[in-house]
């Protein structure tokens, strides 16, 4: 690509890590349904999952930038770092949050691998995008906290030690602001037994997703991250992380799918000369190519935003919502320059297709972030 780009030094060690991992290895993994193990824990290995995990507690102490050009790396390889992201953006609610003694316990071990803390317990049936009600409900019971309800779509669970979960530890009809009266709490799952009911949900992707039912499981006191009641506001406070994270993503799926396109186009010779010589084939490519760079510009953007400690809540979520469209649109392009190819498996275009496809509704739906700039950035009236 013309454009200059950043980070190039975690980017050319991170391409030399996945040239172990081609498309064969992922091609097979989404055949069988089966989680990336091997590539998880080497990457683990060598640090990269715990590039955001300050230095101090055997972490990295990587910017939001650097760290979002691991992820960008990864899918842009060909791979899928949706199946071990989150390590770095649910441990950011135990760092901001947790107590001295809760960072210095579990961090160094997240940091080695030696625990995966993968799973997020957020979204329910009945509340989707409405967090406030959620009904998942902690009572306080001594020195535990009981817990009893569900989570739906929640994913890597069962390659994950522990689960973040958000649940009430106060009745919405209790609560003076629909938005307090929620907790967080570090779950053990190794330790849960038959208190956690895990059902897989099979889905289009290889992503391993699962909805969860939770009866009388027991969660130590010492397991509560920060305040009692403002699990709602430490959660929201490590989206904007998410939102960077998953938009560079994006931005990795799409430089891949454009890669693909041109290289194909360029090979395939029909009526005499290649395709990629047709402004049919030409103009979307070239569209979804320019998409992608602006929405760059705006993960960027947001990531040094955060690096500096500002609020980006509307540039995190501009950057996902870019990011998505921008790697659909260049989806679709690779897909219509392949013609029947880009159906067949040997190919990869349909499995990336599939998996670009996620990040226009999870983590948050695009429609749900054009209500945010709507209301937070325009100021118009609120639409839900």
């Amino acid at each position: 690509m013309p454009t200059k780009e950043q980070c190039p030094e975690i980017r050319s060690e991170i391409r030399k890590f996945c040239s172990k991992y081609g498309d064969e290895y992922w091609r097979k993994l989404d055949k069988e349904n089966k989680y990336p193990e091997q590539f998880v824990d080497e990457l683990t290995a060598a640090g990269w999952l715990g590039a955001l995990i300050p230095e101090q507690y055997g972490g990295s102490g990587l910017s939001m930038k650097e760290a979002s050009v691991i992820l960008e790396e990864i899918n842009r390889s060909g791979g899928n770092s949706a199946a071990c992201h989150a390590q770095m953006y649910i441990m950011g609610s135990l760092l901001r949050h947790g107590s001295g003694e809760q960072k210095r316990k579990y961090l160094p071990k997240i940091a080695k691998g030696e625990i995966r803390l993968q799973a997020f317990g957020v979204t329910e049936p009945d509340a989707g995008s409405d967090t406030t009600r959620i009904r998942t409900f902690a009572k306080k019971d001594g020195d535990f906290y009981i817990v009893n309800g569900g989570k739906i779509f929640t994913s890597r669970v069962q390659h994950s030690d522990m689960l973040l979960l958000l649940a009430r530890t106060t009745p919405y009809d209790q609560c003076e602001k629909k938005t307090l009266g929620m907790s967080i709490f570090l779950v053990d799952l190794r330790a849960a037994g038959d208190t956690v009911e895990v059902r897989p949900i099979d889905a289009m992707i290889n992503h391993e997703t699962n909805q969860l039912f939770f009866r009388d499981l027991k969660v130590p006191k010492e397991n509560l991250i920060g305040e009692e009641g403002r699990g709602f506001y430490y959660i929201l406070d490590g989206m904007n992380a998410e939102r960077i994270l998953v938009a560079s993503e994006s931005i990795g799926d799409g430089r891949w799918f454009v890669d693909r396109a041109v290289r194909y186009g360029k090979e395939r010779v029909i009526f005499g000369r290649p395709i990629a010589q047709n402004q049919g084939i030409q103009f979307p490519i070239a569209q979804s190519y320019a998409q992608i760079e602006a929405a760059d510009l705006m993960r960027f953007r947001a990531a040094e935003m955060f690096d500096a400690g500002e609020a980006c809540g509307p540039e995190a979520n501009m950057a996902k919502l870019l990011a998505s469209q921008a790697a659909w649109a260049a989806a679709n392009a690779a897909i219509d320059t392949h013609g029947g190819y880009g159906f067949a498996a040997e190919y990869d275009v349909e499995r990336k297709f599939r998996e670009a496809r996620l990040f226009s509704v999870a983590p948050i739906s695009n429609n749900m972030v054009l209500n945010y700039v709507a209301e937070h950035v325009l100021g118009m009236p609120r639409s839900y």
